[in-house]
């Protein structure tokens, strides 16, 4: 009977459970432990596989999200290498769900496990989707048919106080809080933009915003809160937005002179590593980042973005301008910042 339950709610989770909601409530009825952790629905629509740690079917708090700047320097915490130093920096390739060490980690979907590290077991659950489990002490080997809900892949290491999840599609990494993906999942918090700042393209020095000219990059320091807070020496610190974007208007008559441009968006996939220092600005650093092979412990990150590398101000006329800079999450919720700046091309100002 149990495995009949299984098989079931397995291949409920393939497809697209809206579909399938009366079948695996039935299943639940009967007390299969697979059955009672599938849901339909949650609070922001439909998804396709629950969480991988116990309850499956209620959201748990994520201290990383998908695109959030990993950064290491090889320089000493100083201006000079934070703006300069070499080192290793990437995209968050997954979501980091926080749990307490030791906790068991589950397969969200059924397949064949394989050991990637002494730390990571993969599932291969066909169809071109492999899904990563991170920082575990592994208790299956390689080859292994495991089953959603079903099999420990292994506990959380010591110390680590998280499991990572990867979703990858056909060889793409994909967000899993992405609509259609984990869930049940909900976020009501804003993505915050503190800031806007000018600089001159490939120098770092900032301009006024009194007196813009020439060639700009535009930079915005944007943040999020983890939807739900998550406890120990985490708590408080901040995630990245899943979105970014930028336009600029003319002051006083908000008229658009330069639309609406995405600076960034991970809500599917995330860049190449190769284009970090394209997408995040100089002074961007991730959690509690190193230095010089230091770990400076509850130091909250700084999140910068570049919206444009190397903007040709000479394209508008000098005058009064807003750039209007709003950061988004996986679930639409947003909010802007508006940035009054004056452009001013004319030599007899410069002088």
């Amino acid at each position: 009977m149990a495995t009949t339950s299984h098989i079931a709610v397995d291949v409920g989770r393939r497809a697209r459970q809206v579909v399938l909601a009366a079948a695996l409530l039935a299943l639940s009825l009967g007390g299969s432990p697979s059955a009672k952790s599938s849901s339909a629905v949650s609070s922001s629509g439909a998804y396709s596989y629950n969480w991988p740690v116990k309850p499956f079917d209620r959201p748990h708090p994520v201290r990383g999200n998908f695109g959030d700047p990993r950064t290491t320097f090889d320089e000493h915490a100083t201006p000079h290498g934070l703006m300069t130093s070499r080192g290793t920096f990437g995209f968050h390739m997954g979501v980091d769900i926080a749990v307490p060490d030791a906790t068991a980690v589950y397969p969200v979907r059924s397949g064949v496990a394989g050991l990637r590290s002494h730390e990571t077991v993969t599932v291969d659950s066909g169809n071109g989707v492999e899904f990563e489990y991170w920082h575990i002490v592994p208790t299956v080997r390689p080859g292994q048919h495991v089953v959603a809900y079903q099999t420990v892949l292994g506990h959380v290491r010591t110390d680590y106080g998280h499991v990572h999840l990867s979703e990858i599609d056909h060889g793409v990494l994909v967000n899993p809080l992405a609509q259609g993906h984990m869930g049940p999942y909900s976020d009501r918090t804003e993505p915050q933009v503190a800031s806007v700042s000018f600089r001159e393209p490939g120098r770092g020095a900032n301009l006024l915003p009194e007196l813009v000219h020439g060639r700009v990059e535009f930079v915005a320091s944007a943040y999020d809160m983890p939807a739900l807070r998550v406890p120990g020496k985490w708590t408080e610190l901040p995630v990245s937005p899943a979105v970014v974007t930028w336009r600029i208007e003319q002051v006083p008559s908000g008229k658009v002179v330069a639309g609406e441009r995405n600076a960034f968006d991970v809500r599917r996939t995330i860049p190449s590593n190769s284009l970090f220092w394209n997408v995040y600005a100089r002074g961007t650093r991730q959690n509690m980042s190193t230095f010089g092979g230091h770990r400076y412990w509850r130091q909250p990150a700084v999140y910068l973005y570049r919206l444009a590398a190397n903007f040709n101000t000479r394209t508008l006329q000098d005058g009064i301008y807003a750039l209007v800079v709003t950061a988004a999450d996986n679930r639409g919720n947003s909010s802007s910042f508006r940035q009054v700046f004056s452009v001013h091309n004319n030599p007899r100002w410069l002088r």
